[in-house]
């Protein structure tokens, strides 16, 4: 078996990993940590739940524990930076972030739109080694001059097609712009459609790319099934019973006001759900979000936001209670 320590990853770093269960890296991990430890730009290729955070997370901050960044650790100055397209992503980045910088003495911060930026600005006024930021609040607080993408010597790009999928690339570029152009550049996407591809000329040089699986490719220990059905009180009833199994299950729906609906009707119903979509506050996202992952509430009724990014394991079930309208989110649903 490969481990963490052959790869180059530091002893602190490999402990920390150990204490929380993880031994055996994941393909994308022993594939670009050796590349990546030694600063070169990377192009990563998988999907959500391949391991790429802890792929991109040990390199991000060996490399800056190396440099002692926290001995030049400024005010509104990180060194490190991560670009995630959502909310959920970001913090869960940042869960995995956290504990690995703190055990080699660096500091991280998350930063997002839909909350007051007032905590954050303080993290950042304190002096931050690593923030995992959503774009468009990061260039506001950039064009309020709290904080400076001057220092960063490290850029990770995780869901660049989803950044594109929702519109994100002008303010990525942006961003990219204000970074140095000789530091380290790492970016993951399952795929380089939609202008991710022009991303990866611009801004990486001379990138090694690594791929754990093709872009298309289907999951091999997953069933699919079609049901037809034309009656919609069949299809409620259809629904029920789906949602009543023992197992994880998500269901998707197209609008946000179709799934919180879908979420009470299942819940009056006597099968807890709670639901997940962008019109929900963010401490209400994390309390949806963890009450699934904990396994309290087995059924999270969800718009496409949760099919990407957001990863919890063991999901026995994907419903398409309102199916989707092109390939790609299907993928990205099923990959739950």
């Amino acid at each position: 078996m490969t481990t963490f320590a052959a790869l180059g990853t530091p002893k602190a770093l490999a402990d920390t990993l150990t204490a929380q269960g993880i031994v055996e890296p994941f393909p994308i991990q022993v594939k670009t940590l050796p590349d990546t430890l030694a600063g070169r730009d990377v192009l990563g290729r998988g999907r959500t739940g391949s391991g790429k955070t802890i792929a991109f997370a040990i390199p991000l901050v060996a490399r800056l524990a190396e440099r002692e960044a926290k001995h030049f650790r400024k005010p509104g100055r990180p060194m490190g930076l991560v670009l995630a397209p959502t909310r959920e992503l970001a913090t869960q980045i940042n869960a995995t972030i956290e504990p690995m910088a703190k055990a080699m003495g660096l500091n991280t911060t998350v930063i997002y739109g839909g909350i007051s930026q007032a905590r954050q600005e303080k993290a950042l006024r304190a002096g931050v080694d690593i923030v995992i930021a959503c774009p468009g609040r990061l260039e506001d607080l950039i064009r309020q001059r709290i904080l400076t993408l001057e220092g960063v010597e490290i850029t990770v790009l995780d869901e660049a097609d989803h950044m594109a999928d929702l519109g994100f690339l002008p303010v990525v570029k942006k961003l990219m712009d204000m970074t140095p152009s000789q530091g380290q550049r790492l970016l993951f996407s399952a795929t380089l459609d939609n202008g991710v591809d022009k991303i990866v000329q611009r801004y990486l040089s001379n990138p090694l790319t690594h791929a754990v699986d093709e872009s298309q490719a289907a999951v091999t220990t997953m069933e699919h099934h079609v049901l037809v059905v034309n009656d919609q009180t069949v299809k409620k009833q259809l629904i029920f019973e789906l949602a009543s199994g023992a197992g994880r299950r998500v269901l998707f729906m197209r609008t946000k006001h179709h799934a919180r609906k879908l979420a009470k009707t299942l819940t009056d119903a006597g099968i807890p759900a709670v639901d997940l979509h962008g019109n929900l506050s963010q401490n209400a996202r994390d309390r949806n979000l963890a009450e699934f992952s904990s396994g309290d509430v087995r059924v999270l009724v969800a718009t496409d936001v949760a099919a990407r990014g957001v990863h919890v394991d063991d999901v026995e079930l994907v419903i398409h209670v309102d199916p989707p309208t092109e390939h790609k989110a299907y993928l990205h649903r099923s990959g739950r």
